[in-house]
This record gives structure tokens, sequence and C-alpha cells, in this order.
């Protein structure tokens, strides 16, 4: 079989790619405001070179105004097989507090098993696994099974800001018959799986403000309203007792489980235990929504303060803030729409606002959930593909967390398969400090993916 000289390459090569994933780690690709956007160009320019060397064709940097530019490469030499376009992102993260890792940010290092630095994981792993698997193939079995794109985004991790700008520019260059998206994760170690559902996210900042600026708290404290606690009372309407948001018109809009779904999440192999571990909560802390962990991650809305300043621990001083300033966010499920909540949120903000203070609120990110159906053949090669590479039987899972690209990407393309296979496992900590790659897992997702690209090429046709 023709994925079987594609594999005896791959195992002749593996040191080879994990040092391209250690050259791209390197790179300090942060893609957030504040942050040299100098760093997410070299990142898109190694990734080009990276394309290049593993032997695709036409690479490019796609670029669209403002915008941090994506990488892009093609193999189109499997005249009449159908086109699978793949997809991960270059851009990562900020480091955080970088006393805490415990070695260097983009210092990749190799301990207890593991690859630790920023964006291991999320995401330059995924670009990884797809120029390798693709390497192996070209170099291993002499061609691809099918044609190939293969699109890297520089600014997912700041909500894929420009991508209708992106779509309406490159829209025919982007033409496929099936997506692979490989910026998800794995609901255990060493368990393959594929998400078939994406909450949505919205976001708003919100400011408020009682002084020109910062006053004695013992001189004058009393009478002055706490832009502080003004805030803080704020946010707290947001939520109800057991931590659902609190937003009219919310709750009735969620889309119910099917039967089907909530007995596939009852059959995971995983219980609350486990969910307390894997996520780190402390010992006593109550788990909200009284539903299983699971389902409440993964199809119910959830609000979370992303940051908060009004001073801060170094300089904390016995004062009235001037002011105090906060991020607020709530990822969504099917059937919410994303301007209707952001709206609903930012009013909601607007006419609580206590004591008469002045209130800002700019309505920042809003990007749609994704929902799909697996019963269809696309997915079930990739079951089949996802089995041989780990030798465990695949599961289909939820993500509590957004992928922008999706939705657009999938409409756009006319509802072709996507697949959302990724690399990460519960203890990846993707955003936080001490990200994290199991190298185990990284080698079986590229195994899966050479097995994935001849088993798509005998069920999907092209259009």
């Amino acid at each position: 079989m023709s994925s079987e000289k594609a594999l005896t390459h791959y195992s002749a090569k593996k040191t080879e790619y994990l040092e391209d994933l250690k050259t791209l780690v390197r790179i300090p690709s942060v893609s957030f405001a504040g942050f040299d956007p100098a760093n997410v160009r070299k990142s898109a320019e190694a990734t080009a070179a990276l394309l290049k060397k593993r032997g695709f064709d036409n690479v490019q940097l796609l670029e669209v105004e403002g915008a941090h530019p994506y990488a892009y490469g093609e193999i189109l030499k499997a005249p009449g097989k159908p086109t699978l376009l793949l997809y991960a992102h270059h851009d990562v993260q900020p480091a955080g507090d970088e006393t805490l890792w415990k070695s260097p940010p983009f210092e990749p290092t190799e301990r207890d098993g593991r690859l630790w630095a920023r964006g291991a994981a999320d995401d330059k792993a995924g670009v990884v696994v797809h120029t390798s698997a693709v390497d192996a193939w070209l170099k291993g079995a002499g061609a691809l099974p099918l044609n190939v794109k293969v699109i890297i985004e520089g600014e997912e991790e700041i909500g894929s800001e420009h991508l209708e700008a992106f779509l309406q520019k490159h829209k025919a260059l982007v033409k496929a018959d099936a997506i692979v998206l490989t910026d998800t994760g794995n609901f255990e170690t060493g368990l393959p799986s594929i998400t078939t559902a994406l909450r949505g996210l919205v976001t708003v900042d919100v400011e408020v403000r009682s002084l020109k600026q910062s006053v004695h708290s013992g001189m004058w404290g009393g009478p002055i309203p706490d832009p502080t606690m003004a805030l803080c009372r704020m946010i707290a309407a947001l939520s109800n007792a057991d931590g659902s948001v609190n937003l009219p018109g919310i709750a009735d809009k969620i889309r119910p489980l099917t039967a089907e779904e909530k007995k596939s999440i009852a059959a995971l192999p995983t219980d609350e235990a486990t969910f307390r571990r894997q996520s780190g909560m402390l010992p006593g802390t109550q788990l909200l929504g009284g539903r299983p962990p699971w389902e409440q991650n993964w199809r119910q809305p959830s609000i979370s303060v992303n940051a908060f300043q009004a001073s801060n621990r170094k300089d904390a001083r016995n004062i009235i803030n001037e002011s105090a300033w906060a991020r607020v966010g709530i990822r969504l499920v099917p059937d919410l729409d994303p301007l209707t909540v952001r709206k609903a949120l930012a009013d909601a903000l607007r006419n609580s606002v206590p004591w008469g203070l002045e209130v800002t609120v700019n309505e920042e990110q809003a990007a749609k959930w994704w929902y799909t159906d697996p019963s269809g053949p696309a997915f079930q090669a990739a079951f089949k593909a996802l089995k041989k590479g780990y030798g465990v039987d695949a599961v289909a899972m939820g993500c509590g967390g957004s992928i922008p690209f999706v939705e657009p990407f999938a409409k756009e393309l006319g509802g072709v398969p996507a697949l959302l296979i990724g690399v990460e496992d519960p203890y990846t900590n993707a955003h936080s400090e001490n990200e994290s790659l199991h190298l185990g897992d990284f080698d079986k997702a590229i195994k899966s993916a050479i097995y994935l690209y001849e088993e798509l090429a005998a069920v999907i046709s092209a259009r």
C-alpha cells in the first residue's frame, strides 16, 4: 500500500520533522496588539519556507490590509481526485507570566515525553502535522493520493478579525472538497478525537470612571463611589447563582441535545473526578451548571471575566482608583446569534452602572458557534484513519473553545465536510503558562494524517 511507503519514510525522518516544529516555535509570533508584528511576519515567512521545503507548490504569503499574513501552498497533481484544504495557524498567545514557566516559553524543551513551549501544541504542531504527512507521501510513495491546499493563518488567536476580507479576496484559491483543521485536541492522551461542535464567542470591554485621578482612600473615601466596586456589581449581575448567563432571551434559544448526543457524552471514558483533575480545579470547588461537566462545557453558554484592571498587586496603595476596566466574554452554543448576544451583554453593562458613574462599553469579537453531523463518509474515513494511527477507536467530542475560521470557511465552501482533528490533550495548557505537546500523540497524529489522505481519496468525490 502507498500509505505504508509513506509511513516508512516518516519513521526514518521523524526526528527531522520534530526539528521543523522546534524551528517554528522559537519565533515569538504573538499576534496581539502591543507585541511586535514583525515576529508574526517572520513566522509566516518561516512557515512558507517550510512549505517549500516539504514539497508544496505555489507557496506565497496571502495578505489583506491590516491583517497578519497567511501562508499558502498547494499540490494539485492528482487530476480527477478530490482537493483537501488543510488548515492550521502560526500565531500564538502571549507567554503570560514568564516566571511561572519551567523552561523559557520560546525555547522548545523536551521533558517527560512532552515538548514544552508556547505554540508547541497550539498550533504550530498542527502546521507540522500537515507538512510532515505531505512530505512522507511525496518522498515515500512518490505522490499524494489526492490534491491538497494548505492555509496557515496568522491571526487566529485574535479572533480571525480579517477573515471576511480574506475570503472575499482569495475565494477562488481556497476552493476544496473537504477541510481538515488541525487546531483542536483529543479527549484524553492517546485517545484520538474528532471535534464536531465548537462554541462561539462574543467579547466586550467595559470601563467605569468616577474621578479625574485616583485619590487617597482615607481622605476621600465614603462619599466618592468606588469604580472597582461598581464594576464588580455590574459583572456579578451577569450570572445566576449556578453560574449560568443572566441575560434576557438567552436560555430559551439554546438548542437542546438529542437523546443520541446525550448517550454519546455519557459513553465517554470520563467522570467528574477526571474533569476536576484535567482542569486543575482545587479541592472543594463546586462544579456549576447542574449537568454533566462535558455537556455543560460543550453545549451550554458560559460567561467569563477574561481580564480585570483597577490597580495591581505591585502598586497596591490606599487609594480609590479613578477607574476600573474589564473584558467580559460569553461562549455561545447553537442556536444563539453572536450579534444579538453581544448587544445584550453590552446593553446589560450600560444599563446596570450604579451611582451615576461614567461608563464606556466597546463591543469587540463576535464569532459564531459551529456544529456538524459526523455520520457522513468523510467522517467515517477519518475515524478509520485515526484508529490506524493511534491503535484505538476514535471518539466524537465537542469543544468549549472557539475557532472563528471554521464556520465561515465551511459555509464559503458550500458546506463541505470539515474534519477537526488536533494534537492537544487535556494537559497541554494552551493559552496558559507551560504549554506542552505530548510527543507520542504528535507521532500518532502524523501517522493518522498519512492514512487520512488515502482514506478520504477513496470516499470523497471531486466537484
